[in-house]
C-alpha cells in the first residue's frame, strides 16, 4: 500500500507482470502484520520476548517512537506511514481491494495481530473476536467480485485452546476456499506444536491449511506431519542477512573464520550460489559487508527451502510422511 502502491502494481499488469513470475501463484497479506509490527517495534521479537502494547480506543494505549502510533477501533487500524508520516487507516474493505487490485492470487482477509503476552485474557478475546468480525467484513467485500482469487480464513485465539476452538468453528462455518492458522502460536516449539496439533484435530480437512509466518527446516517437518500444507516466513531470507547458510546437518555461520580459507564450494549442493562460489568467496562478502552476500545466502536457503519441499511432497505422494 505505501510502496510502490497498488496504483503502480495495476498499471503494470499485476503481481504476475510487475515481478516477471507469470507461472506461479501468489499469496498476499492483509497488511495488518505490517501495520501491528510498527505498534510493537518488531512482531517476532514481540512474540519472543513479550514486551510492549497497543493504542485501543477506549482500552489501553500506549506510544512508541512518533511515527509508529497504532490506534485500534471497529472501522480498523490507523497508522502513520514510516515512509513520510502520512496518517492512513488500514479497514477490512480497502485491504482487500488493494490485493486485488494487484491481481493476487490467494488473499488474506484484514485481522489484529496482538503480543503473545497480552495483559488479561479479556484482551486476547476482544481481539480474535474482533478479528472474526474484520473477517466477516472481509468476506463480504470479497464475495462482491471474486474474479477467480480465493480467500482463507484466519484462525486466531493465541496460546489459548479453547479460543482456537473458537476459531476454527467461525472460519469453518464461513465459506473460505482455505484456512490459515495465525495470531500468536506460543514462545517456544512445544507450545507451537500444541496449538497447531489442537486446531489440526477438529479442523475440517476439506480444504487447504496454511500456517503464517512459520517456515523453518525442522518446524516445516513437524508441522507437515500434523497435516499442514503449506507454510510462509522470512526465516529462509532473515539467516541469509545474518550470514548463515542452511544445510541437512544443521545451520552454517559463513562469518566463522574456519571458512577464511575453505576454497571450495558447499558440497551437496547445485543452487546458482553454490555452483559458482566458494565458501571463502562468500566468507569474505560477509566479513566485508558487502550487500551482495545477503542476496548470495538467501538465494541459497531459498533453494534449499525450496527442495526440502520437493521431498516432503515425495514422500507424502508415497505415504512416507
Amino acid at each position: 500500500m505505501l510502496h510502490p502502491g497498488a496504483d503502480v502494481i495495476a498499471e503494470a499488469g499485476g503481481l504476475h507482470a510487475f515481478t516477471g513470475r507469470r507461472e506461479k501463484p501468489f499469496i498476499t497479506d492483509s497488511g495488518g502484520f505490517q501495520v501491528f509490527s510498527l505498534a510493537y517495534g518488531s512482531v517476532h521479537d514481540e512474540i519472543s520476548s513479550g514486551g510492549g502494547s497497543i493504542k485501543r480506543k477506549g482500552s489501553m494505549s500506549s506510544t512508541r517512537e512518533g511515527n509508529k502510533v497504532v490506534s485500534i477501533s471497529e472501522q480498523g487500524v490507523t497508522f502513520k506511514s514510516y515512509r513520510d508520516g502520512t496518517v492512513m487507516l488500514l479497514t477490512p474493505e480497502t485491504s482487500v481491494a488493494a490485493q486485488k487490485k494487484i491481481g493476487a492470487d490467494i488473499i488474506l482477509p484484514l485481522d489484529e495481530l496482538p503480543p503473545y503476552h497480552v495483559e488479561s485474557d479479556n484482551i486476547l478475546r476482544e481481539s480474535t473476536q474482533r478479528s472474526h468480525r474484520w473477517e466477516d467484513r472481509s468476506l463480504q467485500e470479497h464475495a462482491k467480485n471474486p474474479q477467480g482469487q480465493a480467500m482463507w480464513g484466519i484462525i486466531h485465539g493465541g496460546s489459548d485452546l479453547d479460543l482456537r476452538s473458537e476459531s476454527v468453528r467461525f472460519v469453518a462455518s464461513r465459506p473460505f476456499d482455505g484456512y490459515a492458522i495465525g495470531g500468536s502460536l506460543g514462545s517456544n516449539p512445544s507450545e507451537l506444536y500444541t496449538i497447531i496439533n489442537h486446531v489440526m484435530q477438529i479442523l475440517p480437512r476439506d480444504k487447504s491449511c496454511h500456517v503464517l509466518g512459520i517456515a523453518d527446516p525442522k518446524n516445516v517437518k513437524a508441522l507437515a506431519q500434523l497435516g499442514c500444507d503449506t507454510f510462509d516466513s522470512c526465516y529462509s531470507t532473515r539467516c541469509a542477512r545474518h550470514g548463515s547458510m542452511m544445510t541437512d546437518t544443521g545451520m552454517i555461520r559463513v562469518r566463522s573464520g574456519k571458512y577464511t580459507s575453505a576454497h571450495h564450494p558447499l558440497e551437496g549442493c547445485n543452487c546458482y550460489t553454490c555452483t559458482r562460489y566458494s565458501l571463502s568467496y562468500l566468507h569474505h562478502l560477509v566479513k566485508a559487508n558487502e550487500p551482495i552476500a545477503q542476496t548470495l545466502l538467501s538465494l541459497h536457503n531459498i533453494s534449499y527451502m525450496r527442495k526440502l519441499m520437493d521431498t516432503m511432497r515425495d514422500d507424502i505422494l508415497q505415504n512416507k510422511l
